[in-house]
């Protein structure tokens, strides 16, 4: 089984390397993964310059690019096989509700799925890399049962959340819906050293809404959050209002 590890923290983060080491118990790991922090870039391409990977020392990959063109270059360039499964994390900080619009780390599982490879997103709902080190074990019990799906889903990605607490404190798994969350107080403005004014994006408060089962009340209470996303946003409910509108002809 041939497995692609990327991720959005950079090539250097102990998430990936602990999920790469956890990917190699079950299968021939490549990791391809940007040479920085790729945090936010959702699913960005880079097209205004050219690319160029670099082989590191320990056989894997650096991409000067976002994680979608990780998951592209890594999938129809860089590795001599196609792989089975990608997986991509395991990121710092969590990945819920509308997190995953924006996420890095969602959008290479995502670009895995667009080119016709089961897709997977890990974060961890924390910062602690001790902490995250617990869950090995935990971890290849679930790239274990992933990797054993033979009719994994098209146009499907599963997105997991880990909880922020040690493995050993954790209450079990769930099937989760999104949840909603909203940043208040996100933008701050500031002066350069010239006078001019500029803004800062990020921090602030986050208020989460979503009722019983939804991913990030499972994280809150101990729980591993497993998500099935889709890649059709149509909105199919909606379809005869809006054809209700006359907008056709």
């Amino acid at each position: 089984m041939n497995i692609l590890v990327s991720n959005d923290d950079g090539v250097l983060a102990p998430g990936i390397a602990l999920l790469a080491d956890v990917c190699r118990e079950v299968g021939n790991v490549t990791v391809v993964a940007p040479d920085r922090e790729q945090s936010g870039t959702s699913h960005s391409l880079t097209l205004h310059r050219p690319l160029r990977p670099m082989r590191r020392p320990d056989g894997g990959w650096q991409i000067d690019g976002t994680p979608t063109d990780c998951a592209m270059l890594a999938i129809q360039a860089l590795m001599p096989e196609r792989p089975d499964f990608v997986f991509s994390g395991v990121n710092h900080g969590p990945n819920m509700g509308e997190d995953v619009l924006y996420s890095g780390t969602v959008a290479a599982a995502m670009e895995a799925v667009t080119l016709g490879v089961p897709g997977i997103a890990i974060s961890f709902a924390g910062n602690q890399p001790e902490t995250m080190a617990t869950y090995r074990a935990l971890l290849l019990e679930l790239v274990q049962r992933v990797t054993r799906v033979r009719d994994f889903p098209e146009q499907m990605l599963l997105n997991i959340n880990l909880p922020r607490v040690p493995a050993s404190e954790v209450k079990g798994i769930q099937v989760t819906k999104l949840g909603s969350r909203f940043f208040s107080e996100s933008l701050t403005r500031m002066k350069d050293p010239w006078g001019r004014e500029i803004f800062w994006i990020g921090g602030g408060t986050i208020t989460w809404t979503g009722g019983e089962n939804s991913d990030h009340l499972a994280v809150a209470e101990g729980f591993v959050s497993v998500t099935p996303l889709h890649m059709d946003l149509t909105n199919y409910s909606l379809l005869e209002t809006v054809r209700g509108w006359s907008l056709e002809g």
